[in-house]
């Protein structure tokens, strides 16, 4: 089959547009996640109090099993309303996600081939999945052993021993809850980079199974570097991590474009 045959049945569905009308497209797809985004974030920060309620529950829940009445506190007076910006502004990017990437998806599909269409769609669906998927085993699986892990080094102070107690602030929690909660979620898309970079040629299968080893050991090091300083969180991230690089070699295997038996054989036209 010749170039033009090729390009004949698998079509650019294209106009072509001067500099100007791109710069204004842009700009509209630009305005459209703007708002949603803005929308987005009234709507969190009028929840901002369930919100953090929410992602504050893990703890409670351990809290109240040792037989402690749940309480955060906070120290400065800006520091509750800062926080509420801060969940507000984290609950507008999970909510505006899905509008902001069909907007991107609107701006740049009219330049793909048919064929890029649809290999791309099934990764523009895999993203807010998979990271919705990271996000929940940190906060139904990780948060509740690392927070009783934490828990237990408080003393009661009896027979004259000075007491050890807990006294989380808002902010600091919050800060550690959005950190695990993002690492979780940016580490479930390696399925999507490693497979989107096979699909491209510039990885296969092969090289990922030869890479094996040191993708385990870098696993770990990531996990040790943006996880707090203990063995359940790091290790909860890194296991995960390398069980989705050899979910990453199926895929890329899958989806690689495959070499013709004999390559020194000349194509047929």
């Amino acid at each position: 089959m010749t170039e033009n045959e090729t390009l004949h049945d698998d079509p650019i569905h294209d106009q072509p547009m001067p500099l100007i009308d791109h710069l204004l497209e842009l700009r509209r797809r630009l305005l459209w996640s703007g708002a949603a985004f803005l929308v987005c974030f009234a709507l969190c920060y009028h929840y901002a109090g369930d919100i953090y309620l929410f992602l504050a529950r893990p703890l409670g829940e351990i809290m109240r099993q040792q037989g402690e009445q749940p309480h955060l506190i906070y120290t400065a007076l800006y520091e509750a309303f800062f926080t509420y910006i801060r969940v507000a502004f984290f609950g507008a990017a999970f909510l505006s996600f899905p509008v902001i990437a069909i907007q991107a998806w609107i701006f740049i599909a009219p330049g793909l081939y048919r064929s890029e269409k649809r290999a791309f769609a099934p990764f523009l669906v895999a993203t807010p999945v998979l990271f919705f998927l990271g996000a929940a085993l940190a906060y139904y699986f990780i948060f509740p052993l690392a927070w009783r892990f934490f828990l237990s080094f408080q003393t009661p102070g009896s027979s004259g021993g000075v007491q050890i107690e807990l006294q989380a602030k808002v902010s600091e929690y919050l800060s550690l809850v959005m950190k695990l909660i993002m690492a979780f979620g940016v580490a479930f898309e390696l399925p999507v980079v490693l497979t989107l970079l096979a699909r491209a040629g510039i990885v296969s299968a092969d090289m990922l199974r030869r890479f094996r080893r040191y993708a385990i050991v870098g696993a770990f090091v990531i996990a040790a570097i943006i996880m707090p300083p203990d063995v359940i969180t790091m290790v909860g991230l890194a296991v995960p991590l390398v069980l989705l690089y050899e979910i990453s070699i199926l895929s890329a295997w899958l989806v690689e474009p495959k070499r013709p038996l004999d390559a020194s054989q000349p194509e047929q036209d």
